[in-house]
């Protein structure tokens, strides 16, 4: 069973690490947009659509990668007091009663606006000229599909730590810098080894 949690972890990992590239190249279309607009008098009427697509697929897509971190938002003030069977029971009642149906909705909406957008060939009526949108469209039930996949994870989480009365491991991955552990360990740092006394000391002078 651990073995499935973190293959599907792994999965929904690489797929945020993936298309976390595209903050970059969302930065630098930004960025020539505003050159090319303001420097050379060259607006581009279908960057603007470009960017929405860009960051609604960046969005999209980092979904199942940040709730296989844990990293949605909740109430974590009440949440990080209760214990982790209490945790995973209310867990699993929002799983089941939000969660789910949310989700199986998206990914077949998402999959009917993409069979349309592709029937049509559709394309953005925003600006003159729209790029196409039918391969944005084609995110939406594939992000929809990883999104549900992680979360029937989350579920046998809740599961295995409502029968053990502990959450089973994740996938390791970069973690944010915790400002007060790091002040610690600099003041451990420098802090002179509890075992020199000053006469050692001395005599190492």
């Amino acid at each position: 069973m651990q073995k499935f949690f973190l293959t599907v972890d792994r999965i929904s990992t690489y797929a945020g690490h993936a298309f976390a590239w595209l903050i970059v190249a969302l930065t630098g279309l930004i960025g020539w947009e505003v050159f090319s607009r303001y420097v050379l008098n060259n607006p581009h009427p279908w960057a603007f659509d470009v960017q929405i697509m860009m960051y609604g697929t960046l969005f999209m897509m980092a979904g199942a990668y940040t709730l296989s971190k844990n990293g949605h938002v909740r109430g974590d003030i009440l949440y990080g007091f209760f214990k982790p069977r209490t945790q995973a029971f209310f867990d699993l009642l929002l799983y089941l009663i939000f969660f789910l149906p949310g989700v199986i909705a998206l990914a077949w909406a998402g999959y009917s606006y993409a069979g349309d957008s592709w029937a049509i060939r559709e394309h953005s009526s925003i600006s003159a000229d729209g790029p196409p949108l039918y391969p944005f469209k084609t995110v939406i039930p594939i992000a929809g599909v990883l999104l549900l996949l992680q979360g029937v994870v989350e579920i046998l989480r809740c599961i295995v730590c409502l029968r053990d009365g502990e959450w089973p491991s994740r996938e390791q991955d970069v973690e944010e810098v915790d400002v007060d552990k790091l002040k610690a360990m600099v003041s451990h740092e420098g802090e002179p080894p509890h075992n020199v006394g000053p006469v050692s000391a001395a005599g190492e002078r």
